[in-house]
Formats: structure tokens, C-alpha cells, sequence
């Protein structure tokens, strides 16, 4: 994912695996261009950041309510997501 969005959504902090600060600001950007997110880039996977996620995830399986909730099913998507990119 960190090499995914260091490659197209301009993160440059290490590559170590862990979806932090700056991992979430890289990806609010996409989020912001592709998937109806109109938050801060402020790096906080909040409710409206999670939100453009789900819409993006169903692309990738999410079958569930665009409700901001990071539960088992944006989960499993997101995985799907970040194993196919």
C-alpha cells in the first residue's frame, strides 16, 4: 500500500508497512480526487475519510452500507484492495 501510494498519492516517509499520519494523508488525496472525500488531509481515518473508502471498496467487494464504520466488511475489502494494487 505505502509503496502504492508513495508511487501516485506523493507519500514520502518510510516504507515500513503501518498505515499512519502520512500514510493517510497520501491516501485522503485519492480519496479526495476519485471518491467524494471532503474532509481535511489531515491524516485522521475518520468517519467521512472512511466513508470515500467504502466507496472506493465497492470496487473491491464491499458489499456493505457507506456508513463510516471501518468494520469486518471494509476491512476484508480493503485487504482485497491492498493485495490487488
Amino acid at each position: 500500500m505505502q509503496n502504492w501510494l508513495h508511487t501516485y498519492w506523493g507519500y514520502t516517509d518510510t516504507i515500513d508497512g503501518q498505515l499512519g499520519t502520512n500514510s493517510w494523508k497520501a491516501f485522503q488525496r485519492n480519496l479526495q480526487t476519485y471518491w467524494g472525500y471532503t474532509g481535511a488531509i489531515d491524516g485522521d481515518p475518520g468517519v467521512n475519510t472512511i466513508k470515500a473508502l467504502q466507496r472506493l471498496l465497492q470496487n473491491w467487494g464491499y458489499t456493505g452500507a457507506i456508513d463510516g464504520d471501518a468494520g469486518s466488511g471494509t476491512r476484508a475489502a480493503f485487504k482485497n484492495f491492498a493485495n490487488g494494487i
